[in-house]
This record gives structure tokens, sequence and C-alpha cells, in this order.
């Protein structure tokens, strides 16, 4: 069962229909605050929190990170029901419970005194980190491009990677001002993430351009004197499937297992660089500090893939993103020095961008909008 679509008193309308551009721009720009903010529970932002909460607790740092771990299997779990609550009451009522959640649990850690209370507070957070914001967000995006489906969903690999950058600045910033509280530290950074993405997500979002009476891209078809089209929109060209109908094809659990082998690359660079480059002879502080390269580099990737998403066939353009993360993570063992270090980090982010921006895309490529949703929600297992 789709939403049920907005009225025509709802002011959304109004505003979709009267604002000089596109509206499904603003609901970019609402889905992006959404990728900006789920990095309050991202494993850079919690490394931050390591040092102070083992020292202050008396717990081992694995035990801290062990968290993000034990979430990332569970949302395995919570992802197919992710994409049931998309595509049964829309983006919208996802999004904004998703961030009202991910804000209360981030503030409650300020009160967390046992393993238990925080493996439950960051696991959520952790899990509206992995499963309803990332598909959410970019179905969001697909519901209102198809033409422009690439350089539209470039803008939420960029938000990602600049929450990545910024959350754990802001979490070391809020522990400074708070002569080094970590408990204020995360109340703040909950607070941050209703301020910066709750009213966009209620105000601005709405499911499909259809909803307020307008067309993905607002493009509109071409009409002869006769009343016969005579030229399709992008999104009147696009087939629509239903979950069961791509479930029978051998098309989506492909996306689905290349989704997940390509996050193996991923996962296994992002966990093991820091460390890596350590046992190379590269100091501690430009180890740290190439993550901050790969994340600008992250950003620039989304960029690129995006624009050439509208310009290849999506599949070139998959099999090009694959093999410039395996060829730039190779590209590490040949590291020895903190240029070498700068560079290859830089190149490895822009792999990454592709990956933010590139399967979310390729499957609403062959499904179509209509049970977007539901699909997502069932390849999302694969990568979580």
């Amino acid at each position: 069962m789709n939403p049920t679509p907005i009225t025509s008193t709802d002011p959304r309308t109004a505003i979709a229909q009267r604002t000089p551009f596109f509206y499904g721009w603003l609901v970019v720009l609402a889905a992006g605050s959404t990728m900006f903010v789920r990095n309050a529970a991202a494993t850079l932002t919690i490394a931050v929190f390591v040092f102070p909460m083992s020292e202050d607790l008396g717990w081992s740092r694995t035990l801290i990170v062990g968290a993000a771990a034990a979430a990332g299997v569970v949302s395995m779990f919570v992802s197919p029901l992710a994409g049931w609550i998309l595509q049964r009451y829309g983006a919208r009522a996802l999004m904004a419970s998703s961030v009202f959640i991910l804000g209360a649990v981030i503030l409650s850690l300020r009160w967390t005194t046992s393993p238990i209370s925080f493996y439950l507070l960051f696991g959520v957070g952790r899990l509206m980190f992995q499963a309803p914001l990332q598909i959410g967000a970019s179905t969001a995006v697909a519901q209102w491009f198809v033409r422009m489906r690439g350089r539209s969903s470039s803008v939420l690999g960029v938000s990602h990677s600049l929450g990545m950058g910024l959350f754990p600045l802001f979490a070391q910033l809020f522990m400074n001002a708070n002569e080094g509280d970590w408990r204020m530290a995360w109340f703040w950074m909950g607070i941050s993430v209703w301020v910066i993405a709750l009213p966009l997500t209620l105000l601005v979002f709405v499911n499909k351009p259809e909803d307020v009476g307008l067309t993905p891209d607002g493009d509109t078809a071409t009409i002869d004197t006769t009343g016969t089209t005579q030229t399709k929109t992008a999104a009147d060209q696009e087939e629509q499937w239903t979950l069961k109908e791509a479930m029978r094809t051998p098309a989506m659990w492909t996306l689905a297992l290349v989704g997940g082998l390509v996050f193996f690359i991923h996962t296994g660079v992002n966990i093991h660089q820091a460390a890596f480059l350590r046992d190379h002879g590269i100091s501690p502080s430009i180890a740290a500090s190439a993550l901050t390269v790969m994340a600008g580099g992250t950003a620039i990737g989304s960029i690129l893939w995006g624009n050439l998403l509208d310009r290849l066939p999506v599949k070139i353009v998959y099999s090009m993103t694959a093999a410039w993360l395996g060829g730039m993570s190779l590209l590490f063992l040949l590291v020895d020095s903190p240029a070498m270090a700068f560079t290859t980090a830089a190149l490895f982010g822009i792999g990454l961008g592709g990956l933010l921006v590139v399967p979310p895309v390729a499957i609403a490529h062959y499904f179509g909008r209509s049970s977007l949703g539901a699909i997502r929600g069932a390849t999302e297992p694969f990568v979580s």
C-alpha cells in the first residue's frame, strides 16, 4: 500500500507549485541534512569518545567500539522493516521519526553508566545510521528525479562526507566547551541532530512529486495538437517493478551481492587504514589526518560519479566504481611517505564517493520508483 497523498490544502502543495525552481531540490536539501546528521553515530565520531569514556568509566576500548559492530549485525534484520515502513508510510514519516530517535538516543548517552545502557542507546543510534536514514534519503531523492538522478544523489554523498569530517570535530569542540566533559558533548550532539535535520524533514519532505501536482525532474511530456503524446519524459519511460517481481530476477540479486562485495573493500580499508599506515612508518597524526583527506575525496567522488551516472549506462559506471575502489585499495601497499598517504587516501575517497551514490541509483534505474522502498529494504542487508 502506498502512502496517502497530501491534500491540496497542505501548505507544502502551495510552496511546491510556487517555488522559482524545482521543489525536488528542497527535498534533496532535506535528505542531505539527514545524511549529514547520521554521522553523530559514525565510527569516526565515536572514536573521539573512546579515550575519555574508557578513562572515566573504566571500560576497555574494545568494549566501546564493539557497540558499532553489534549494531551492524542487527541492522541486517532492520533494513527490510525500514523498507516496508518507507513503502507503506513514505519517506517523511520514516525520516522524521528516525531523526527524532537518533537525536534522542545520542543525547541520552549523557546518562549512560553501564555497558548495557551504552550498547542499547548507541546501538539504536547506529541502527538509524545504517538502515532507515541511508535507505530513506536515497529513495526520497530517487522518487523526485529520474533524468537527473545521478546529480541529485551526489548531493547526498557530499552531505555524508561533510558530516563524516565535521561531526568528530563537533564532538571535540563540545567537549572542550564543557571542560572535557564527554557526557555534555553527547548531549549537545543529540540536540544538534534535532536542530539541523528535524525541521527540514517535517516541513519540506514530500514523498513523491505527484503528491503536489508535479512530475519527476520537473519535466513535462510533449503533446501535439491531437492530444497525442509525442515525447515521453524520462519518468514515463522508466519500467516499474514490484518487490515480488524484482525478487524473481537475477538482476536484483546480482546488484545486492555486488554491493556487498564492494562494501567489503570499503569496510576493510576504513577499519584498518590508520593502523596500516602506522605499520608503514607513518606518524599517528598523519595517519589520522589522512582520514580527513579521504572524507574530502569522498565529497569530490560523489559529484564525479553522480554526473557520470547521468551520462553513461549505469552498469558501466558501477563497474568503473568497483575497479577504482579495488585498485586504490591496493595502492595502500605502496605507501611509504606522508605525501603518498594523503594521495592514496584522497584517491580511495573518490571511490567511496561512488559507493555512496552508484548502488542506490542502480537499483532505482533497474526497478523504477513504484516499489523502490521495499526493494531497497530487501537488498540493504547485503551491505550492512
